[in-house]
């Protein structure tokens, strides 16, 4: 499959994985921005920006927009994180034109200040809604008290005072400071023309402003290693979240990171779903390795009875410790490495996947990877390099956040040592 690469004069990047036995064809512009980038007074602005993006702009109304994806059958949609904001389509190649007629357009937004009162209460309403969701807001909160004073603990959502402070006009400045040309991608895969794809986009992008969108402090962090209970008595069951450091998105060592999460956290046949989920200890367990620009971390988390908090989060201890101190075996690398470059190569077999894999390694890392350079940099993972993943970022330093019905969760001993 073919990659293409082209930058317009304004600085913005186009890039395409050409698939002519594809059926669909998937676009996306990747705007490198996010929680991170926002300090306090605008914290949640990337998130709720995305949902302004979709209320309007000259040529077209909110009602509008859905009308016009509706009529190309377009899989249309939105998502922020804490260092991108993504706008996709997936359509049938003959529409193409019409789908980056409309992404192209929502992303010069209106951002008319009626539209943005209106919005802002929905956005409050969706705090709320997550905050009500255990899970979400154990993860939420796990992850300002392991990054502490580093801006990947800034909330994608922001808070109810912070949304509810913020003005349109903060707004635009955002928009006009981040959404520039330079910092935008737009990544397309399956069947279409790559020369004719460029046409289409600098028609409808060429003329967006140029700029320079900084993102400082890419520095490393190992965590604060606290320990909280957050007590919500009307929550059945105690969710519970572990984080511990991980080599940056940009770090080769990053497969072995994610082989070594898969050990220990899949969904099924890794450590933790013997140990806890097999025997009906926890509702559901698992390991999880996130990257970031700078710095990543393991996400490992379980939800069980309160009654079982103390023993399960011993357990979870212990088998971290265990994994620190012994290593995995050849027979559980060997499966795990089975089970993602399956993954990879079902994924690869839809636009989309292959869209959103090639937009975002390519924002984060300024080159592309076809499936068969994913697969041997999978299949290319020792038990060495997993010993060095454990030596430079040790598993059981971990930060931990309870999140449920009770009020204390005392320390249980692992080896000797305190599981706070």
């Amino acid at each position: 499959m073919p990659f293409h690469k082209h930058v317009l004069p304004n600085g913005l990047t186009i890039i395409g994985e050409t698939s002519p036995s594809a059926l669909s064809v998937a676009l996306g512009f990747f705007v490198r921005t996010g929680s991170r980038d926002e300090g306090p007074q605008l914290a949640g602005v990337s998130h709720f920006l995305e949902h302004m993006v979709f209320k309007g702009t000259e040529k077209r109304s909110a009602l509008d927009v859905n009308r016009d994806f509706d009529r190309i059958g377009a899989h249309s949609n939105a998502c922020t994180s804490e260092e991108n904001t993504i706008f996709y389509a997936a359509i049938l190649p003959e529409y193409l034109p019409d789908a980056v007629d409309i992404l192209a357009d929502i992303l010069r937004p209106s951002l008319r200040t009626e539209d943005f009162d209106t919005e802002k209460q929905v956005i409050i309403e969706e705090i709320g809604m997550y905050d009500d969701q255990p899970v979400w807001s154990a993860y939420d909160q796990a992850r300002r008290l392991y990054f502490a004073d580093h801006p990947l603990g800034n909330s994608v959502l922001g808070t109810k005072d912070s949304v509810g402070a913020l003005t349109s006009e903060q707004m635009r400045n955002y928009f006009k400071s981040r959404y520039v040309a330079p910092n935008i991608t737009v990544a397309a895969a399956g069947q279409f023309d790559f020369p004719a794809f460029v046409k289409l986009i600098e028609k409808h992008c060429g003329t967006w402003p140029t700029g320079e969108a900084l993102r400082g402090n890419l520095r490393e962090t190992v965590g604060s290693s606290g320990f909280q209970v957050v007590t919500k008595p009307k929550v059945t069951q105690e969710h519970l979240f572990l984080l511990s450091a991980g080599p940056p998105v940009d770090s080769p060592l990053r497969y072995a990171a994610e082989t070594l999460a898969t050990i220990i956290g899949d969904d099924s046949g890794s450590r933790l779903y013997w140990e806890l989920v097999d025997p009906g200890l926890a509702d559901s367990a698992d390991m999880s390795f996130h990257e970031y620009e700078g710095t990543s971390c393991f996400f490992t988390s379980f939800s069980c009875d309160p009654t079982r908090a103390g023993a399960d989060l011993g357990t979870v201890r212990r088998l971290l410790h265990d994994v620190q101190t012994k290593g995995i075996t050849e027979a559980e690398l060997t499966q795990a490495k089975n089970k993602i470059t399956s993954r990879v190569v079902r994924g690869g077999e839809r636009p989309m996947n292959r869209m959103q894999a090639v937009g975002a390694t390519w924002v984060y890392l300024h080159e592309y990877r076809t499936v068969d350079e994913e697969l041997a940099a999978y299949e290319g993972v020792s038990l060495a390099d997993i010993q060095t993943v454990l030596q430079r970022y040790p598993l059981d330093r971990v930060t931990t956040l309870a999140l449920g019905p009770l009020a204390e969760l005392k320390p249980v001993e692992v080896n000797g040592q305190k599981a706070g």
